[in-house]
């Protein structure tokens, strides 16, 4: 019968070799952000928010050609004949997205023009160019100009006696076309100014301050522009265009002839400003003649050239989100987090976790639960050793500070800190320098891997006996993104779990090889084998008759084994659903190989990035949580942890969490078997429903319905309890006093919305 089915659907056999049965990978993280981009054009977005889905748009943009666009270049110069996924050669596949990148770069201009001009009829201006300042403006741009920028600028002139200067890696230059006021020379010359990234891209003008605040913002390049006479003075400047360029920013890194990783990373981190070139940004109208003298300096083909409509680097849009504040109409609601797992009301929080394991859904759960907790470790007494992964951390961690407060405190610490985090190397080599000076015994991760998985294990000597908690998640221990992404955690301090981790512990600081897994499962070692037997198992009960079920909910999906499984499952009946953010290489909805499987991604305020794996199993529900994404490099490159929840009422948590994200037809966009993706829209019986805002409006139920039992708490503490008439019992005397009404005062305040969340 499946065999028939792939005959009809003419899409050949089963196979990895099989370009027809996937989606290529470059081309499908483009739609991804593209759906970013389509963000910033929905008219039910706040105009700031709008503003920053432009700002995240350009700044992926960045990195996918860094990474990607660089890596593709590099197997074409190589003359590897190298065959992408869906049978495209590497130039294919570099020209597709220089096509696609191009009507990408036309819908952000035009995104960015409404945007403009909506925030302008709301006082939020952004100037295009200096001619639209008004005269006081100018007066004010003049004193900025010769007080802070002048000396901060270096023009760098292009002739024989000056060579093409270096560009820096995705920093935003001036190029200028000028002549000489007199001499005979009067042909045309050319310098390049770099734009200080020491000072603000967007610079605010003077403004109305008050209920109704104004703001005016510049772009410095335009100062620069109003102002290029006195710079280059004894110069006739003809004209001046921005631009930036972008290199191929990914470290090679010889892991096996490398003596030690750290000082090669460091080596390699200054090398990263200065890699191959690969696409040129410039501003429209730029002369021709410098356009070509830019494009060959750099060694760039023709189409990677990008032509912009307005301002380059729109990444530096944070600035200006940043800066307009008391406008909250102009942004998201803010949301304020709960935190149901705290020590406010005394006690310690290794009891509670002994009581029940805890699940959080960041962000909805405060990250202060797990700061709170390593901070309670640090400090008690019963503490021995506290052991963690660390990828990415963020600024100013509270994390670190609490490794390095337990250390101090005579406890044994591990730090096993990923070096090669793509982007925070260097913030890693901070903290890991750090941390060693304090005493903790930082690993530098492992040859040929990076270390991808989120573990913390807390041992603890309790009455002789010396139990541990660990904290596994499907995010980073950073409080900063933990805002942002969705994530999932899970403290226990079940012996199994506990033991798996001392073990893959010990495989990651020492030698262990022989591990054996009780309940967790590892990459490289068994996670692909894990989930293939899981997704066997349920092929088994469908062509057994029986109900069979897989919900993943993940980043990205690539891995082509882990796909041709899904499509097997398919085929035996197995219903599948996929919640998939980003890049997507397998095709739904195809009859006699998909027509089983749904696959949609959400894209909204926050970052989807939790990790979700179930599995109906005959009723016997299995649902793991993981740091994993389904790619090769994850499941074959990367140590990443799988980790099960067991506890019913959290396994209806997580089942409700999938359907609502699944329910979801606001921020949801349906795969298409061509590879488009369709947002999804309401019936005409049904209301829009984003999945996001539910759970942040349930969270907030959740607040309002313990402010009421506090409230009723409180009528029943402060009601009149005695007859003035009756004497008061000297032993109640205290309990009395202690109804008085400055300490009513008191107990209300206690119970503020600020008290109550982190």
């Amino acid at each position: 019968m499946a065999s028939k089915q792939v005959k009809k659907n003419n899409l050949g056999p089963l196979t990895r070799s099989n370009p027809r049965l996937f989606f290529n990978r470059e081309l499908s993280w483009l739609k991804f952000n593209a759906r970013v981009l389509d963000e910033a054009s929905r008219k039910d977005n706040p105009l700031l928010e709008r503003l920053k889905f432009l700002a995240i748009y350009e700044s992926n943009m960045v990195e996918f050609f860094m990474i990607r666009v660089a890596g593709l270049k590099q197997v074409k110069a190589s003359e590897v004949n190298e065959i992408q996924m869906d049978g495209r050669t590497p130039l294919e596949t570099l020209e597709e997205i220089s096509r696609i990148m191009h009507q990408q770069e036309k819908s952000m201009y035009r995104y960015f023009k409404d945007v403009r001009q909506s925030l302008a009829a709301q006082d939020v201006t952004i100037l295009d160019s200096h001619q639209e300042l008004a005269p006081r403006e100018k007066r004010h741009i003049a004193e900025y100009f010769r007080r802070d920028i002048f000396r901060v600028l270096t023009p760098m002139a292009i002739d024989p006696g000056h060579p093409f200067p270096h560009i820096i890696n995705n920093s935003f230059y001036l190029a200028i076309s000028l002549e000489h006021r007199s001499g005979k020379d009067k042909h045309d010359h050319f310098a390049i100014l770099e734009a200080p990234a020491v000072l603000p891209r967007f610079v605010p003008l003077p403004s109305r301050r008050g209920q109704n605040e104004r703001y005016r913002f510049i772009p410095i390049e335009e100062i620069i522009k109003l102002h290029a006479n006195e710079l280059l003075a004894g110069t006739r400047v003809k004209s001046i265009h921005g631009f930036k360029m972008i290199r191929n920013n990914d470290m090679a890194i010889d892991e096996v002839a490398s003596d030690n990783l750290l000082s090669t990373i460091e080596s390699e981190l200054r090398n990263r400003r200065w890699g191959e070139a690969v696409s040129l940004f410039y501003r429209k109208g730029m002369p021709p003649n410098m356009r070509e003298f830019l494009r060959q300096e750099l060694d760039l083909e023709e189409w990677e050239l990008y032509e912009r409509e307005a301002i380059i680097n729109l990444d530096d849009l944070w600035q200006i989100y940043g800066a307009v504040q008391n406008r909250p109409e102009l942004k998201d609601r803010v949301f304020i987090p709960r935190n149901t797992f705290s020590n406010e009301k005394g006690g310690s929080l290794f009891s509670k976790i002994r009581e029940k394991d805890i699940l959080l859904h960041h962000p909805y759960d405060s990250f202060q639960a797990v700061t709170d907790l390593l901070a309670e470790a640090a400090r008690d007494p019963k503490v021995l050793a506290i052991k963690q992964t660390l990828y990415r951390t963020g600024t100013d961690s509270p994390v670190i500070r609490s490794l390095i407060e337990a250390a101090e405190n005579g406890k044994q610490v591990t730090a096993v800190v990923e070096l090669k985090a793509r982007f925070d190397e260097e913030r890693n080599i901070t903290w890991a320098r750090q941390m060693e000076k304090h005493g903790i015994h930082v690993i530098y991760g492992l040859l040929g891997m990076k270390i991808h998985g989120k573990m913390l294990q807390i041992i603890r000597s309790e009455k002789g006996i010396v139990r541990s908690y660990c904290h596994l998640a499907t995010g980073n221990y950073n409080p900063g993104t933990s805002k942002i992404y969705t994530d999932i955690g899970l403290i226990t301090n079940k012996a199994d779990i506990n033991t798996d981790v001392t073990n893959l512990f010990h495989s990651l600081t020492g030698y262990s090889t022989h591990l054996k897994f009780h309940q967790i499962a590892a990459a490289p070692l068994n996670l692909r084998e894990k989930l293939g037997g899981m997704i066997n198992r349920e092929i088994r009960h469908a062509r057994s008759g029986k109900k069979a079920e897989i919900i993943f909910k993940m980043n990205s999906l690539v891995d082509p084994d882990m796909i041709l499984m899904l499509y097997k499952a398919s085929r035996a009946g197995v219903r599948i659903r996929l919640n998939i953010r980003g890049i997507c290489c397998l095709r739904p909805g195809i009859p006699g190989l998909s027509e089983n499987i749904k696959v949609v991604s959400i894209v909204g305020r926050f970052l989807e990035h939790s990790r979700i794996y179930y599995f109906f199993n005959n009723n016997n529900e299995s649902i793991y949580l993981s740091s994993a994404d389904l790619m090769p490099r994850n499941l074959n490159r990367r140590i990443e942890v799988l980790f099960p929840v067991r506890d019913a009422d959290q396994i209806q948590q997580l089942k409700w969490i999938l359907q609502k994200t699944f329910d979801d037809n606001h921020n949801a966009r349906k795969l298409q078997s061509d590879g488009s993706y369709e947002r999804l829209r309401p019936a005409k019986s049904e209301q829009r429903f984003s999945s996001q805002r539910f759970f942040r409006e349930e969270t907030m139920k959740e607040f309002e319905r313990k402010e009421k039992d506090r409230e009723a708490k409180r009528r029943t503490i402060f009601q009149p309890v005695m007859n003035p008439e009756i004497p008061i019992d000297p032993s109640q005397a205290e309990e009395h006093e202690s109804l008085s009404a400055p300490a009513a005062l008191d107990a209300k305040k206690a119970g503020s919305p600020d008290d109550s969340f982190h």
